[in-house]
Order: C-alpha cells, then sequence, then structure tokens
C-alpha cells in the first residue's frame, strides 16, 4: 500500500483510496483514531496539503469525523432513516445547538432537518443521515 508517485491519479486521491481500504479491511476499526497529519505525511511520503486533502475526502464521504486538536477518528457505518413527509407539514433547516450536536452524534458543519406537522411536536432529524420522503 503506497503511492505512485507516476500515477495520473492525485496523490491525495490515492491516500484516501488506500485510507478507505485500510479502514473497510478493519485495519482501523470504528472509533479509532488515525495516524496524526504529520505521520501520514512521513509514512506515506506526501505533503501536508495533499494528507489534509484526503482526510476532507473521508470526512465528506461519512468514513472518518475530525475532532479539533484531537484528530480523525473512523466513523461507524451509520444507516440511512427514512422519513415520510405529507403535506401540510413544514420542513426546515438549521445548524444544531452544541446540546443537540452532542446528543445526535453529529460532527461539526451537519445541519439538522426540522419537520413541524400539524398538530405535533416539532421533530428534529440529523441531516447526514435523514432521507425526507414527500409525499
Amino acid at each position: 500500500m503506497t503511492i505512485d508517485p507516476t500515477s495520473h491519479e492525485p496523490r491525495y486521491r490515492q491516500l484516501a483510496r488506500l485510507l478507505r481500504e485500510r479502514i473497510d479491511a478493519g485495519d482501523y476499526r470504528p472509533g479509532q483514531r488515525l495516524p496524526s497529519e504529520e505521520r501520514l505525511e512521513q509514512i506515506y511520503g506526501l505533503g501536508r496539503n495533499a494528507v489534509r486533502d484526503a482526510l476532507r475526502i473521508l470526512k465528506a464521504e461519512g468514513v472518518v469525523r475530525t475532532v479539533t486538536g484531537s484528530g480523525s477518528y473512523v466513523r461507524g457505518r451509520q444507516e440511512v432513516t427514512m422519513v415520510r413527509v405529507t403535506s401540510g407539514a413544514v420542513i426546515a433547516t438549521r445548524m444544531p445547538t452544541a446540546e443537540e450536536r452532542q446528543a445526535l452524534g453529529l460532527d461539526e458543519g451537519v445541519a439538522l432537518f426540522v419537520v413541524e406537522r400539524p398538530g405535533q411536536e416539532p421533530e428534529v432529524l440529523a441531516g447526514d443521515r435523514t432521507t425526507l420522503i414527500v409525499e
């Protein structure tokens, strides 16, 4: 598992693929911290920007989560919840409070769906693992 400097695939994409393969193989398990950016630079002979770009890809894919000042951690595979929304309901999005983010296990920057149905309490849903089906 090395980076091929002669490949047409950008090095940061190669690193993202290699890390994803290692996660899929169980080398890094859910909740486990990945090596530091500096260590990944040393292991794969890459610059800081390539390592950061690779981690950004994995974060966008939901494979890792980043904790400021601590590092990047492997996320468990999360199921997507399908929620049916009928006519008359109002759907809004907003950023969560710190308490909501902690309670729902959300990464920083993940928005919420708020579904308000007539005569019911608003339903607050994690935007990164909810699909709304509007009928």
